[in-house]
């Protein structure tokens, strides 16, 4: 279950939806025991220069070596700039989590999970 963190400047436009599922797609592609990519994107309205910190955070498993990873950035990091249409600093970081970190899926009786699609409203 990987996670996908956009902080940037906010005088930045571009469609969040568009780059989740662009990287999505490049970790599913390269990985296919990846999963379902949790994403969250935060502007800042308080900045200095106009900038993008991309986070990918991953399980550790042996197949991600470095070759994986420095290939797995480098997609990810094409993927996200052919959605950007401004000048701006970029920076992208894959990470590993220790070998303690939990996730999984907490089901609800009755409820089921929702993700950005499900808040659109027409």
């Amino acid at each position: 279950m990987p996670h996908v963190e956009i902080k940037y400047s906010d005088n930045l436009e571009f469609d969040t939806n568009k780059i989740f599922n662009a990287v999505e797609e490049v970790i599913n592609k390269k990985d296919m025991s990846a999963g379902e990519c949790k994403s969250r994107a935060y502007p800042c309205s308080q900045y200095k220069y106009s900038h993008m910190l991309v986070t990918v955070s991953l399980l550790t498993k042996p197949h991600r070596d470095k070759a994986f990873t420095q290939m797995l950035s480098a997609e990810i990091e094409k993927v996200i700039k052919a959605h950007l249409k401004q000048s701006l600093y970029f920076s992208l970081n894959i990470e590993y989590s220790l070998n303690y970190y939990t996730t999984n899926v907490h089901s609800v009786e009755g409820d089921s999970l929702q993700c950005m699609a499900d808040n659109v409203t027409s």
